[in-house]
């Protein structure tokens, strides 16, 4: 036996869905307004994990120029049948206010899990989470949770089911709603299993926070009716403050090839915001690192029902696997930008890269970013981050950057979305100088501190760093990259995190490089490297 450790895939790795191919197992996240969307993670023994890379890649597949912080993707379901892969997702153009969401789904295959992917194929807009569930004889259904009107007890109206033609690739009939949910609400998330003769419908339930849950019911009927696990929920940390693991739900069943279960989950380890008072369980918390993907061993008693092999519903902190140990290389988290592409971890906001704002051949052995537009904007933001995985670590980029008006600046982020943020920027302080400074936006809420100015020629090479320390966020420069000089403030990290306002709850702090130019367009910064490391 080999233990794993949870979280199997730590910062922002929400909604996992698992698909076993053989000896292989992957792992589909959501990555909301992150461009490649969809992040897949491939093991063998379910305790190492490696970043495989992302399924879509093209604005053809995903278009989110203009949406909304935690728009874009959510909630990938990844299945193989037929010889080939199958990946539905939803590209979330509007979920705040309104009457109703825009929620089109779409369906792509491929042969090979590393692509390429096909064009999509459009289902519907009837709601988010969507799923395919491969039946006995080949047949096919898509089910997904109903969005109902806003403001009405039935927002999360049920779960529907209706079939899909493989063939002709198109949804045929009416849909049907087979379950309204249970006392718990918010029902979405939903994934079918058929194991003996039963149909398993597996939802996430009580929201994507505190509350959250896996429920199960079950059918000898594809259709219904569904009757509730009796001891549900299944999996929840709800009211559970000793557990390391908060706001577990949203699973998926996965067999391996020992006829061992197991099920994924996404989690949240909050942080005790800095100088706020604990008024409950739920506020004043923070989830810098976002949503992460657990797993928990499973077993079926006598009576065909599913629960969390050690007893309770608590999700647990590690699990035993009997599979042979299968490592990966370790992961390169310094970027030297001398290859033909980027470190796989780096996304993009919205957009795919395109050599008139992001070039790794415009000066060689360096990254360049022309400037476009501010911070705010949802649209063409020059911005080149990864994912803040740990607690404590620190990030260093050297930059070359001289700029003629305020308008322009470069320089190091940690980034949640366009409202929160702390940027350390290079900009100008008029005629022959620039100077450093962080940038920190909160809601609708920005301040400006400033650190120091220098000439002009300053900016042919400054090196910046920032390091974080769970709720701490420093800064420091230099330019020998040898003596260096810390910034003397602290800074909040847990401002960039889940839960913090209502408008940003679903993605995850982001370190990376930006670039802004809102007058003219036309600046760019060279960047010499960048060097993540867990500390």
């Amino acid at each position: 036996m080999n233990t794993l450790r949870n979280p199997i895939l730590t910062g922002f790795n929400p909604d996992p869905s698992i698909c076993r191919v053989g000896d292989d197992y992957y792992i589909a996240t959501s990555t909301f307004e992150w461009f490649p969307g969809v992040q897949i993670h491939h093991s063998r023994d379910l305790v190492n994990w490696r970043l495989l890379g992302r399924a879509l890649d093209r604005v053809s597949q995903l278009d989110m120029k203009g949406c909304q912080n935690s728009g874009g993707v959510w909630a990938p379901c990844l299945t193989h049948a037929d010889g080939k892969f199958w990946l539905i997702y939803t590209n979330v153009r509007h979920h705040m206010g309104g009457v109703v969401m825009d929620t089109p789904n779409y369906l792509a295959t491929a042969d090979c899990i590393e692509g390429p992917w096909s064009e999509p194929i459009f289902l519907n807009s009837s709601g988010f989470d969507p799923s395919l569930f491969h039946d006995d004889g080949g047949r096919k259904y898509i089910v997904q949770m109903q969005m109902g009107e806003a403001f009405t007890p039935v927002r999360f109206d049920g779960i529907i089911l209706q079939e899909f033609n493989g063939q002709k690739m198109c949804l045929v009939g009416k849909p049907v709603k087979i379950w309204t949910g249970s006392a718990i609400g918010l029902t979405e998330g939903p994934h079918l299993l058929k194991k003996d003769g039963w149909y398993y419908l597996i939802t996430a339930e009580g929201g994507t926070a505190m509350r959250h849950a896996i429920s199960v019911c079950r059918s000898r009927n594809l259709i219904g009716p569904y009757e509730l696990h009796p001891q549900n929920p299944v999996l929840t940390s709800f009211q559970k403050d000793h557990l390391n693991l908060k706001s577990a739900g949203h699973g998926c069943f996965v067999e391996t090839l020992a006829g061992e279960w197991f099920t994924v989950h996404l989690c949240h380890r909050p942080l005790q915001r800095t100088a706020r008072l604990v008024m409950d369980r739920e506020e004043n918390k923070s989830a810098p690192l976002g949503r992460e993907t657990c797993l928990q061993k499973l077993r079926w008693d006598e009576d065909q029902w599913p629960r969390l092999a050690h007893g309770d519903n608590s999700p647990r902190d590690t699990a035993e696997v009997d599979l042979p140990l299968n490592p990966w290389p370790g992961d390169v988290l310094r970027d030297d930008f001398d290859g033909p592409g980027l470190n796989p971890h780096f996304q993009t906001l919205r957009e795919p890269i395109a050599p008139d704002w992001c070039s790794l051949t415009k000066c060689a052995g360096r990254l360049s970013l022309r400037g476009r537009d501010s911070l705010a904007s949802c649209f063409d933001q020059s911005l080149v981050a990864r994912r803040l995985q740990h607690f404590k670590a620190t990030a260093e980029t050297c930059v070359a950057f001289k700029p003629e008006n305020f308008k322009q600046a470069a320089g190091l982020i940690a980034y949640y979305d366009r409202l929160h943020y702390h940027y350390f920027r290079i900009t100008s302080a008029g005629e022959g100088k620039i100077k450093l400074g962080v940038i920190s936006s909160e809601n609708t809420k920005v301040s400006r501190y400033e650190v120091i100015e220098l000439p002009l020629d300053a900016g042919e090479k400054i090196y910046i760093r920032m390091e974080n320390d769970f709720d701490q966020l420093r800064f420091s420069w230099s330019l020998d990259g040898e003596r260096w000089n810390e910034v003397d403030r602290v800074f909040e990290a847990t401002m960039l995190g889940d839960w913090v306002s209502p408008h940003s709850n679903f993605t995850g702090t982001f370190w990376g490089m930006c670039c802004q130019d809102v007058g003219y367009r036309s600046i760019w910064a060279e960047f010499d490297y960048f060097d993540y490391q867990p500390t």
